[in-house]
């Protein structure tokens, strides 16, 4: 079964609940994003009609004095998700705030949301990370981290390609965060967007080179295949019609000299012929596309007699 988490921010931390999804997703399947109670708020205060509380809230919230800068996502790289493992990715900002904004408050959260859409306020999807924890360089200025977990487990396939990020804060003052009586009393303050970055279906590739040894001047086959995840069943598949360099490096140099450029079959399969003239390394070498990060195959050594 394929969890999702559903989470709240309580006091700074994060409560986390698992509800049983079906094994797989279904390609345009409804799907509701694990938000923190944070994030409602935030997106409460720019669109009224989207959050939605356990209990009725009236009021909206005030503009918070506080800014966000030098936003980091991933250390400024794409992220490239498999099919099993959830990806952390860390993120970082520098909030200044006014004086009268206790960022160290218990139900004080400053964070980040990566979110796959045009806006903060209109996205398709998105994971929150978890309430950032911010140290002062004076008393109106903090470096902040935290991190983003991405699970494959709540990504469909056609969640690849163009992401974006925004930054939020939220002073609940008092106000239970899961179920805020009075919004109006809760400071808001967003940033959107801060960054923008691909989210990617990892990619394998392999090389083998055959025979080994080989006499000089006789064929040399060099097949492979080049394969990605595929986020709504959990399984790696081939990779079609794709360009992939062939490269070889010869015994003793630390450089690759590219032979000819292959297109994957519709199994995301390689397969082509070179002749043997020394020592040296093959391998495979492909340079992505937007849903799709490069990746380069462990090399293949033929001993040349």
């Amino acid at each position: 079964m394929r969890i999702r988490a559903t989470v709240a921010a309580v006091s700074g931390a994060l409560a986390i609940s698992a509800l049983a999804l079906p094994a797989a997703h279904a390609a345009g399947q409804e799907r509701v994003f694990a938000e923190n109670s944070a994030s409602k708020v935030a997106h409460a205060a720019h669109h009224p009609g989207r959050a939605t509380f356990s209990v009725a809230a009236s009021g909206t919230p005030y503009q918070l004095n506080a800014t966000f800068s030098a936003v980091k996502v991933n250390n400024g790289k794409n992220i490239a998700v498999g099919t099993t493992k959830p990806v952390t990715v860390p993120v970082s900002f520098t909030l200044t705030h006014g004086t009268e904004v206790d960022i160290h408050a218990k139900d004080f959260v400053a964070a980040i949301e990566l979110y796959r859409g045009n806006s903060f306020d209109d996205s398709i999807y998105a994971f929150d990370s978890a309430p950032a924890t911010c140290t002062d360089t004076s008393a109106t200025v903090a470096t902040c981290k935290s991190a983003v977990l991405v699970d494959p487990a709540e990504l469909l396939s056609e969640d690849a390609g163009a992401w974006r990020a925004a930054a939020f804060a939220v002073a609940f003052n008092g106000q239970d965060p899961s179920k805020p009586a009075d919004l109006s009393k809760i400071g808001v303050a967003v940033k959107d967007p801060t960054n923008a970055f691909k989210l990617q279906r990892y990619a394998t590739l392999n090389t083998d080179a055959a025979p080994e040894p080989v006499k000089k001047g006789k064929t040399i086959t060099v097949t492979g295949k080049l394969a990605r995840a595929d986020w709504d069943d959990g399984k790696y598949h081939g990779y079609a019609n794709q360009s992939v360099k062939l490269q070889f490096r010869k015994k003793g140099s630390s450089t690759y000299t590219t032979l000819k450029t292959v297109k994957t079959s519709s199994t995301g399969s390689l397969k082509t012929t070179t002749k043997a003239t020394v020592d040296g390394y093959f391998r495979y070498t492909f340079a992505g596309t937007t849903t799709t990060p490069a990746t380069t195959a462990a090399a293949d050594y033929v001993d040349v007699k």
